[in-house]
């Protein structure tokens, strides 16, 4: 199908009704970092935010929002509900980790990590790696919440499924066409840029509004402190649900290769790579679809602009700092390498990473797929000329990429 409202979205009666409904709230959800803090500070009954840097990000942050990002009223309350999250989580994991600080002292050991942006292969991969019950993965609910409030310790079932489901329900009212593009469930196989939200240092924040001062924010400052901090995050969630070897995912790891090597020395790395053309466009598409309960006015060409100027600083970044990557524990796979027999892709990473792929490895592996058959869900036809983008001039512009990792061109518009 082809999506023919990006720049002027048609909703549901109910999502119009709950779109209106959201004008009188949105006043009481000022986007300001004081604001935000305390309210995170009265809901959880907690002060301990463990340090103070992540202010000053949340600061530009919510300028941004403010002055730069167009929101409509929904857009304001969905971010203030979604900063407000972030706030919290940071506050239960300080509580626990100050009420067991042996945390610490638990060790990640040989992670997995994918990097590669959407529509490389990166989704399909992280589903099978996780699909293997001998490693660790992130589900979405966890993501979300990665630590259950005090209050609601002994719940059954643990709220934080409903909750997970509920907004799903309403991501799917919204957005029905989302799934083509990004199947999301309550269990699925998320990616860890959730967490990286949690220190308010994500590219996560880029991809649900034009923000270019937190941007620009973001590509000058180190983000080490920040990879470190997920790391700790990710010693939490192993001590409160197990595991020992984890699988990773995010396209923002594309222009982090040093800090990534650094945090996870022991890592192995996956770097996926199809045509960038069909990238941007995907990516610009997905971006500006599901701005539609966010922003005021829909500016596909705007959208469109920023993202392959941002896909180009990615693959310029993965480019030049492909060697910072061990190279006798790191891969590159491009989409019709992977898409033509993906269980012996995975067989050659877990053979890189030293992880047996046993019999039931395989079986869980062929289940999901079973389970999950290939546009299941229907497909969506791109069309790079409704975001003003030429693939022949994007093409050209990121030749240097797909020279130095031998990628072919395919149709934009699958």
């Amino acid at each position: 199908m082809v999506l023919d409202d990006l720049s002027e979205p048609r909703f549901t009666p109910e999502i119009a009704a709950l779109r209106e409904s959201l004008v009188e709230v949105a006043p009481a959800c000022p986007l300001e970092p004081d604001a935000l803090c305390a309210a995170a500070a009265a809901e959880t009954g907690m002060r301990d935010f463990g340090g103070g840097a992540f202010r000053g990000r949340l600061d530009v942050l919510c300028r941004a929002l403010r002055d730069e990002a167009g929101l409509s009223p929904s857009g304001v309350v969905t971010w203030y509900s979604q900063l407000l999250q972030f706030l919290k989580n940071r506050l239960l994991i300080e509580d626990l980790l100050a009420r067991h600080p042996e945390i610490h002292d638990l060790e990640i050991e040989r992670p997995i990590i994918i990097c590669g942006l959407p529509r490389t292969g990166t989704t399909h991969l992280h589903n099978l790696i996780g699909a293997d019950p001998a490693l660790r993965s992130l589900p979405y609910w966890e993501s979300l919440e990665p630590v259950l409030p005090p209050a609601e310790s002994g719940d059954e079932p643990d709220p934080r499924l409903g909750r997970t489901a509920f907004g799903l329900e309403m991501l799917d009212a919204a957005l029905p066409y989302f799934k083509r593009m990004h199947e999301m469930t309550v269990t699925h196989v998320h990616e860890e840029i959730q967490l990286l939200a949690i220190d308010l240092s994500t590219m996560l924040f880029e991809t649900q509004g034009l923000v270019p001062t937190w941007r620009d924010h973001f590509q000058a400052e180190d983000q080490t402190p920040s990879y470190l901090y997920l790391r700790t995050i990710l010693k939490v969630l192993q001590w409160l649900r197990g595991g020992t070897r984890w699988v990773l995912k995010s396209p923002q790891h594309l222009e982090q290769f040093g800090r990534l090597a650094s945090t996870f020395p022991d890592a192995t790395f996956v770097v996926t790579h199809r045509d960038p053309a069909s990238v941007t466009v995907s990516m610009a598409t997905m971006i500006a679809y599901t701005s539609r309960m966010a922003v005021e006015r829909i500016d596909p060409v705007a959208i469109g602009r920023y993202w392959s100027s941002r896909v180009e600083d990615l693959f310029r970044a993965c480019t030049d700092d492909r060697e910072l990557l061990p190279s006798d524990r790191s891969m590159d796979v491009t989409f019709d390498q992977f898409m033509a027999d993906d269980i012996a892709v995975v067989e050659r990473i877990y053979d890189l990473a030293d992880q047996p792929f046993t019999p039931a490895t395989r079986t869980a592996m062929e289940a999901f797929m079973a389970g999950h058959p290939r546009g299941r869900h229907g497909t969506v036809r791109y069309q790079p000329e409704i975001l003003g983008i030429d693939p022949d001039e994007r093409s050209a512009a990121l030749a240097f990429y797909t020279e130095r990792f031998g990628i072919e061109r395919d149709d934009p518009s699958r």
